[in-house]
């Protein structure tokens, strides 16, 4: 699944509901992991902070910023939900100084939960200096030398023994990574309420040995090798139209259950943009985001998105429910329609024009004449820094040239 600057995940609470609620936290900063298993333990780097009468708890990754309101309070437990996500932070406090509680994660399942902890940090450790240097680019393998094995790009920044970056793959980013070298062992570490990441590797001669981690669910090995002429495959290759079916069409339905056929006279002579994806997936999320900047941006001009969702939930109404939630949450105009089941095999079945669905997101560029112009596979958001910023002029200059602007700037 995409920089030096501290992210920030913020959590918001009013001081009245807290006061009410007789919780009261320290301000300052917090030593704060999940506990992955019984030896493994994921860095958070939570901060607490009061702020225009707002107490905040402030979660550090790299750039990000989500905020987390309507906090409800059933017994001694504070119960936050996650803005974008089906999950939630479930906690209790004490001694002003300590947080003890779980993260939730319901697309995961109903009894998805891994334990969280935080307390006081006064007197932050000294850190031992590092040995070597993560800057730059980094050919990974995970799973090497497996059929699983998955080939990835390393875009790491170190300063002194603070770590940003992500990972690249050909199906999306690993989002914003943050975290710690000493010697020569280093974590980065990510914690977005859809995933939770960590990397734990030792660095020598220019090579990476180590271990990943998604949540508690998922782990294997990796390998990393210093590279800065590596490269991954054109997003814009992957995912083709079959030689033998060129032309475009599906049958779906709406999120309301009503039948919903492409192309149709609605969307004849525009240009569309067709999203696969799943509201429980954060590159699809960073995706949707830039989705709504070019919909508010060319709407008006002949731009049309289908946002087609692939959803955990097992019942077509869940699935619709998840879908419609995003929808309002995020305040978008697109056209939403429901595929099913978050399966790729689905999906694939679903466009069988298509040689093969690898990824959430996939999009398909469709320009007025009806005929696909671009196939997208996956995608690198902010936590990809620069390459990112090349996909969002490489993109508008595409829909410009497909609605036939000129001379925008």
């Amino acid at each position: 699944m995409k920089t030096s600057v501290g992210s920030l995940l913020l959590i918001v609470l009013s001081i009245t509901s807290l006061h009410s609620q007789k919780i009261s936290l320290l301000p300052g900063s917090y030593s704060a992991y999940l506990q992955l298993n019984e030896t493994t333990q994921l860095p958070v780097h939570l901060s607490v902070e009061k702020k225009q009468k707002r107490l905040l708890l402030v979660v550090h990754n790299s750039e990000e910023r989500i905020e987390l309101t309507n906090g409800i309070r059933k017994g001694d437990t504070t119960i936050l939900p996650f803005p974008s996500f089906d999950s939630e932070l479930r906690f209790i406090t004490d001694k002003k100084k300590e947080i003890r509680g779980f993260w939730f994660n319901y697309n995961k399942g109903a009894n998805y939960k891994i334990p969280f902890f935080a307390n006081f940090n006064q007197k932050p450790r000294k850190k031992e200096a590092p040995i070597g240097d993560l800057n730059g680019k980094w050919e990974t393998h995970f799973s090497p030398e497996t059929n699983d094995e998955e080939n990835a790009l390393g875009i790491i920044t170190q300063n002194q023994n603070h770590l940003t970056g992500t990972f690249r793959t050909e199906t999306g980013d690993y989002r914003f990574l943050e975290g710690t070298i000493e010697g020569s062992k280093f974590y980065l570490s990510a914690f977005d309420g859809s995933h939770a990441f960590l990397l734990n590797g030792t660095l020598k001669d220019h090579r990476v040995q180590g271990y990943f981690y998604s949540g508690k669910h998922y782990s294997t090995d990796f390998v990393a090798t210093y590279n800065p002429d590596y490269e991954l495959r054109d997003p814009d290759s992957i995912t083709v139209l079959k030689k033998d079916n060129p032309s475009f069409s599906f049958n779906l339905k709406t999120v309301n259950g009503i039948d919903y056929s492409f192309p149709n006279q609605e969307t004849r002579g525009k240009v569309v943009i067709i999203q696969i994806m799943g509201t429980w997936c954060p590159n699809c999320m960073d995706e949707t985001n830039y989705y709504k900047e070019l919909y508010d941006k060319y709407h008006s001009k002949g731009l049309e998105i289908i946002s087609i969702g692939y959803e955990t939930a097992d019942s077509f109404e869940d699935q619709a429910k998840k879908i419609l939630t995003l929808k309002q949450r995020k305040n978008l105009d697109f056209t939403f329609l429901v595929g099913g089941k978050a399966s790729k095999g689905i999906a694939s079945e679903q466009f069988k024009m298509l040689n093969e669905v690898i990824s959430f997101p996939t999009s398909i560029y469709i320009g007025r004449d009806g005929q696909v112009k671009r196939i997208h596979t996956g995608f690198n958001g902010p936590g990809t820094g620069e390459v990112y910023t090349e996909y969002v002029n490489k993109t508008n200059a595409l829909i410009e040239s497909l609605l036939g602007i000129t001379g925008s700037k």
